[in-house]
């Protein structure tokens, strides 16, 4: 048996009952509430229906369980009432299927019991009812019942309300995030495309390099230029910080340092009568620290090894701002750091820069690191440090150029146990290899 009965107010409207003159349950503006009533009694039914008919719900009754899963497939109920003790299918039963229904929203489920039902609550719980009525029906105790099952459906709405903007903004960042990561994506290409060359030969020396960022870009940057037929530059750049602003200056840091328009690199200055000449590496210092501080409104500052190679006499002059030490390794295996710590460039004005100066002869490599490689912990934190630098110098002396520097990746990758570093990875790797024999 499945009847619709249909309230003489109107849904939504909160109607005053003559009888104690409180407020009706359903918000005004709020679609009335589907309450459905099961009991194989036609006279409970009526009852339940006759003090529920005046509180503003749409209401259904079913007079058994397998009739009332029937009508909660096509007309799902906020609020079911259901007499424990029926043939067939019981309350107890019928909360169970109740409960495997697939529902947008939840259902509160009262279960009427009579008195010495009552010890047989934690069964109902179990089986999914949320409170319980005992027989003979009270109506105050409905109506308080019905209200505390409307707080729950109200929470349960609010909840669900809520949980439905989190997914929308959720999926609004998703989307933002993704365009976010397209553009680092090209800007990382853009990145790695500033470092030409990862190898050249410049007569008898060698340099290769090494970049690769923690994230999609980072703030290291390392590269070469040519000068004059005897000499070439190098350089690496640690950015401070990590990140798009890092890598925004290590672009505008490239242009001061162009290998394709000498006319805009600051290490070379013009011949009159045509060519070019390198300044002194401490003077090329010293102008980028008045350009950061003087034009650049950042607060990044990076260290930096500036170095002026003669190609014939393996002559270097170098300038360490604060920058790791380069690591010297001789043709006979001896390892030794070199350089002169200074300050990093950007961070105090009116510095002085000062050279350092040493002769490769054949055989000999100079490795510039930033401080991601000699800093890179193992699983337990600790640094691979300079000494752990100097092992793999050893363990890949046989190796050169950028076969050597993808070996040191791999060590160092081996090392940290992970396959991603926590900062930007970079090198120059400047050798001058033995002739060969005959």
């Amino acid at each position: 048996m499945d009847v619709q009965l249909k309230s003489d107010q109107r849904a939504g409207a909160r109607p005053v009952l003559p009888e104690d003159g409180a407020e009706g349950i359903s918000a005004p503006g709020q679609a009335a509430r589907r309450v459905l009533v099961v009991d194989d009694s036609r006279l409970q039914r009526r009852i339940l229906l006759s003090s529920l008919s005046g509180w503003g719900y749409e209401l259904r009754e079913a007079d058994s369980g397998e009739a009332a899963l029937a009508v909660c497939r096509d007309w799902p109920p906020d609020l079911v009432i259901s007499d424990w003790m029926m043939p067939g299918m019981d309350g107890l039963d019928f909360c169970k299927q109740f409960r495997t229904l697939e529902r947008e929203s939840y259902g509160y489920f009262l279960l009427l019991t009579s008195k010495n039902e009552k010890v047989h609550a934690a069964e109902g719980l179990d089986a999914g009812a949320d409170d319980f009525l005992t027989k003979p029906v009270n109506k105050a105790e409905l109506r308080a019942r019905l209200n505390a099952g409307e707080r729950i459906l109200d929470m349960q709405e609010e909840l669900t309300a809520k949980n439905r903007i989190i997914r929308q903004t959720v999926s609004r960042l998703q989307a933002a995030h993704d365009v976010i990561d397209r553009d680092l994506i090209e800007a990382r290409k853009l990145q790695q495309s500033l470092v030409r060359d990862r190898h050249r030969a410049f007569g008898p020396m060698q340099i290769s390099l090494l970049l690769r960022p923690a994230g999609r870009v980072g703030g290291d940057l390392v590269g070469f230029y040519p000068i004059d037929e005897q000499t070439f530059g190098c350089f690496a750049i640690d950015v401070s910080g990590h990140g798009i602003s890092s890598a925004l200056m290590t672009a505008r840091l490239a242009g001061y340092l162009s290998s394709a328009v000498p006319e805009q690199n600051v290490a070379i200055r013009a011949l009159p009568g045509g060519g070019y000449a390198p300044r002194d590496p401490a003077e090329v210092v010293a102008h980028l620290n008045d350009l950061v501080l003087g034009e650049m409104t950042t607060e990044h500052y990076f260290t930096m090894i500036l170095a002026h190679v003669q190609m014939t006499t393996g002559r270097v002059r170098l300038v360490q701002a604060g920058h790791p030490h380069p690591v010297l390794q001789r043709a006979d295996g001896h390892i030794a750091e070199v350089g002169r710590p200074g300050v990093p460039v950007g961070l105090l004005p009116e510095v002085a820069f000062e050279e350092y100066e040493l002769v490769l002869r054949p055989g000999d490599r100079l490795l510039v690191t930033s401080d991601g490689i000699t800093e890179c912990p193992d699983p337990t934190g600790r640094l691979l440090d300079s000494d752990g630098l100097a092992r793999i110098l050893q363990d890949l002396r046989g190796a050169s150029g950028t076969a050597f520097l993808e070996g040191m990746l791999w060590q160092l990758g081996d090392y940290g146990g992970e396959e991603e570093f926590p900062d930007d990875i970079s090198a120059v790797l400047l050798e001058y290899p033995q002739p060969a024999p005959g």
